[in-house]
């Protein structure tokens, strides 16, 4: 790894920033107050969080082997913390901290 001079670090801190600044400022130009939203943007808007959601249960549970010791034990428990906390109070916040927090104290204790 080479280091990198002050000209180098600068010029990067500067294009992550323009980066950063046009994908905040992007849809506000492209969707203008007054303007309907198009049909197809309405409906990314209704798929989009269960798609996250299902990517991220598949990213979180890639590595698991249920057959391997207690692997799959302390991520089914969580699993189901979260499915029963928000059926219980539909509230997404609750639902991730109580799974996480089972999560935690499962692999903490189980080892």
């Amino acid at each position: 790894m080479t280091p990198q001079s002050n000209t180098e670090l600068l010029l990067s801190i500067l294009v992550i920033a323009a980066a950063t600044a046009l994908t905040r400022f992007l849809p506000f130009w492209i969707f203008r107050a007054g303007r309907p939203v198009p049909p197809f943007i309405q409906r990314l808007q209704h798929l989009l969080p269960s798609a996250v959601i299902g990517l991220l249960v598949v990213y979180c549970l890639r590595n698991v082997h249920p057959l391997a010791g207690n692997h799959g034990l302390p991520e089914l428990a969580a699993l189901t913390a979260i499915l029963l906390l928000h059926r219980w109070r539909q509230n997404t916040l609750l639902s991730i901290a109580g799974g996480t927090a089972v999560y935690m104290l499962l692999i903490q204790t189980l080892g």
